[in-house]
């Protein structure tokens, strides 16, 4: 696949602007449903008998006390450069520490994910638990975790080498443990969830594994967020063309591809689209001409489209594309000439979608912050779990523990004091759902194999 983040020349001092235009999972917004307040007496009983179970004490003490060699995987995969389309050396770190922590049968697949499968004892449910490998920072960022004042500075290290590093320590402890879970935990360093990966990986995975009933990822939420809503989007490069020519000798003779943008962006403006579901569009960077004194033969913007449903987002988009198409018209009719034109190209697609508030998944996420004295709040975000959710497949983001900030910025931090906490409730999450062998049958039920 052609890499389509050549399209842009994304430098360090853009990364303020990417920040704005693409927000992480840690800038999710409000609470988009209400929490539930009844749970299913199964999920109940689930995690009664997981925080009873010596078993699984020893398991969260073994989290905790993994805390420190856990930082020290954070710091070595941050220092990893991994741009957009560029994540293979963190790949090939993040896979090596894997096996050497005895997930053997990891690889590396033809997206370039990191994949590998710990096998449950049974015929239990596959659980895809993921982190992303990309960050938005362009190739050559100093990427040297530097520490003060009790925080890790470094841009990625909590967006999301956070969420790799909380991956490892599990398999760790799992093993350490010889925890045996009943349903199959697929371990999974992504790419492409940043920038104009077009969440890649996960399509990729979706694609290539018709099996998965489920997916918990990793993101640098806050404790006891739990995120059920995939906002879709849709980007357009739009590229405006004329003859060109001289600013005096050719006036009234071609028309300005500037112009014509100028037009565009107008009418664009104006459109309105609805508060709820919350629907957003703008043109976010603007470019061309050659000279003050010449009649622009070009322009291009790049325009994004957002909305928590597809089919607002789809009526705006479409209003969109109309204004492009009115603007030329009108910009070749005001010089008398049909020689300006306007294409797009679709440079993003981000697949919408929601787990609802009270499905098993979500309500297992909710007792397990409840069992760790956390309260719940259901959030909404542009994330990995787009991909499944689009798909009907159970999926919610959560936090690996920590609190962070400066997300897509080079003061990018994170503060890992009792950050073990928040991965001890992620994992307890997970392990209701696919239930541990001798102490709990698995929550997440097993689905019909997908067609292609």
């Amino acid at each position: 696949m052609k890499n389509p983040a050549s399209i842009f020349r994304f430098t360090p001092g853009a990364v303020a602007l990417a920040a704005a235009l693409l927000g992480p999972a840690a800038h999710a917004q409000g609470a988009v449903a209400a929490t539930p307040t009844t749970l299913r007496p199964a999920v109940d009983q689930a995690y009664t008998q997981l925080m009873a179970a010596p078993q699984i004490l020893k398991l969260l003490d073994a989290v905790k006390a993994d805390h420190d060699r856990a930082a020290q995987d954070l710091r070595m995969l941050t220092e990893i450069e991994a741009p957009p389309f560029k994540e293979q050396r963190r790949a090939e770190a993040f896979l090596a520490r894997l096996k050497a922590l005895g997930l053997a049968s990891a690889a590396i697949d033809a997206e370039g994910n990191v994949v590998g499968i710990r096998k449950g004892t049974g015929s239990g449910p596959k659980l895809v638990i993921s982190a992303h490998l990309d960050t938005v920072f362009p190739a050559g960022t100093d990427v040297k975790v530097k520490e003060r004042d009790g925080k890790l500075y470094a841009p990625g290290i909590s967006d999301n080498t956070r969420g790799l590093a909380v991956l490892l320590s599990w398999l760790k402890v799992l093993n350490d443990q010889k925890v045996a879970t009943v349903g199959d935990l697929v371990f999974v360093g992504n790419v492409g969830e940043e920038e104009l990966g077009n969440l890649r990986g996960m399509k990729h995975l979706f694609k290539e594994h018709l099996d998965i009933d489920g997916l918990v990822a990793l993101e640098p939420a806050p404790d006891g967020t739990v995120l059920v809503l995939g906002t879709g989007s849709h980007r357009h490069e739009v590229t405006f063309k004329g003859p060109g020519g001289h600013s005096y000798a050719a006036f009234g003779e071609v028309p300005s591809a500037i112009h014509g943008m100028g037009r565009a962006i107008a009418r664009i403006a104006e459109i309105r689209t609805p508060k709820s579901p919350k629907t957003t569009f703008t043109v976010g960077t603007v470019g061309g001409g050659t000279s003050v004194n010449t009649i622009a033969p070009d322009a291009r913007m790049a325009v994004d489209i957002r909305s928590d449903e597809m089919a607002p987002l789809l009526a705006t988009e479409k209003q969109v594309l109309s204004a492009i198409d009115t603007a030329v018209a009108e910009e070749n009719a005001r010089w008398n000439v049909n020689t300006l034109s306007a294409s797009t190209r679709l440079i993003g697609d981000r697949p919408g979608g929601r787990t609802a508030a009270d499905s098993l998944i979500v309500e297992a996420a909710v007792r397990a912050n409840t069992a760790f004295g956390r309260k719940t709040v259901l959030g909404g975000a542009s994330t990995d779990a787009n991909v499944p959710m689009s798909l009907g497949i159970p999926a919610i983001v959560i936090g690996g523990g920590g609190k962070t900030g400066g997300f897509h910025a080079l003061s990018e931090w994170i503060d890992l004091t009792d950050a073990w906490q928040g991965a001890q409730t992620s994992l307890v999450t997970v392990l209701g759902l696919v239930g541990v062998q001798g102490v709990s049958e698995p929550l997440l039920e097993k689905r019909p194999a997908r067609s292609q």
